[in-house]
């Protein structure tokens, strides 16, 4: 089959590789008829997730089942399934208490408690490094799925893939980061970055009863995208204070809720650049930063975007001052995914507003490079095997 293969740092390939085969009796193999180019799958492409050998990307994939276990009876072939990123076995602690990103077993090489840096990471993840499995991505014509009777949902005939491929990953995260904001109704929402998960974010603070939501990003293509598709205010924080400009909105208080959708490789200076290479810092954490300066007093911050390393000079003083609550991680996709169906179903939200590319997978190699340079207007790239 042909797959969308990372070699090394900005080489990825489509080239074929071996067609997956069921490796355990709660296995399926899904033949792919649309894939994404997430965020996150850029922290590989730029090197700031370490994988040593090759790996098929990709954990945003859904599909047609071709073939399923003996022990997999929730779907049969021939039905058309999205599938959660995270991969989990839905028996374990964590999975049996909604943690299903920290699932035990589907980890068994690297996972454990510490969390660390390289050992002892959380369940598996497709497409998503040695780390987290070494398991192929859905960047691909085929994929096998694992825990197959715990993650895979069937969707309708009434929906196009655009309409509920980003069940997958990016709509559940910005679910839970809306989620965790613990919005009561009314409340003041700034969310920075308005890359896939940042413009999910944005819908769902309204649905959820947001009074005002801001999606503050530099890229104006990006600012239109959120204004149009998420029908937020936006600031360009090239071009003002965004952090005054959120005061000035909010009474000088500050936003009730902030949401770092960007994660380590936010925008940096020169300065900031021989910093991280002094402390062995992987990227920055400017966008968290700036939550913590923009949240209001006793507010909540949210952080979805991914962080891979420790970081000197965090602002502990200013989270205890403030009286702040944290909340992050990755999104427990399977805890959310079937009331985000629901969402779908009953017009609450339009996710395939946001696609800007729909390019054939003999072409993933062109997305990841203008995705990753934002050039084109790119924001989200749809991939057809």
């Amino acid at each position: 089959m042909k797959a969308a293969v990372f070699h090394k740092m900005k080489d990825i390939r489509v080239e074929h590789v071996e067609d997956p085969k069921i490796q355990d009796p709660r296995d399926a193999i899904i033949r792919v008829t649309s894939t994404a180019i997430c965020g996150s799958d850029l922290h590989i492409y730029n090197g700031m997730i370490p994988q040593a050998s090759n790996m098929v990307m990709g954990h945003e994939f859904m599909g047609i089942v071709e073939e399923v276990g003996p022990e997999v009876r929730n779907i049969k072939k021939g039905d058309r399934v999205v599938v959660p990123f995270p991969i989990s076995c839905g028996t374990c602690f964590f999975c049996n208490h909604g943690h299903f990103p920290h699932c035990e077993n589907s980890n068994p090489d690297m996972y454990g408690p510490e969390g660390g840096l390289m050992t002892e990471k959380g369940g598996g993840i497709f497409g998503y490094t040695d780390l987290y499995g070494g398991y192929a991505g859905g960047q691909a014509e085929y994929v096998r799925v694992p825990f197959a009777d715990v993650g895979p949902r069937k969707v309708g005939d009434q929906f196009t893939d655009e309409q509920v491929l980003f069940l997958t990953d990016i709509f559940p995260t910005g679910f839970s980061a809306v989620h965790w904001g613990d919005l009561k109704g009314g409340e003041t929402v700034a969310v920075f970055g308005c890359g896939p998960v940042g413009l999910m974010a944005q819908k769902v603070a309204w649905v959820k009863g947001a009074k005002r939501v801001i999606g503050i990003d530099k890229e104006e293509y990006r600012l239109k995208m959120a204004r149009e598709s998420a029908g937020s205010e936006t600031i360009n924080f090239k071009n003002v204070d965004a952090i005054q400009a959120i005061r000035d909105m909010t009474g000088g208080r500050g936003a009730d809720v902030c949401i770092d959708a960007v994660g380590m490789e936010a925008d940096k200076s020169l300065l900031d650049r021989a910093a991280s290479v002094v402390h062995m810092e992987k990227g920055t954490i400017n966008a968290l930063k700036m939550c913590l300066s923009a949240v209001r007093r006793g507010g909540i911050v949210s952080v979805v975007g991914v962080y891979g390393s420790p970081y000197d000079n965090f602002p502990w003083y200013q989270i205890f001052d403030k009286g702040l609550t944290l909340k992050t991680g990755q999104a427990p996709v399977h805890q959310f995914i079937d009331e985000l169906y629901q969402w779908v179903d009953q017009g609450k939200v339009k996710l395939d507003d946001i696609i800007t590319h729909t390019l054939p997978l003999d072409q993933a190699s062109h997305a990841y490079d203008i995705f990753n340079k934002k050039e084109d207007n790119c924001v989200k790239v749809v991939l057809k095997p």
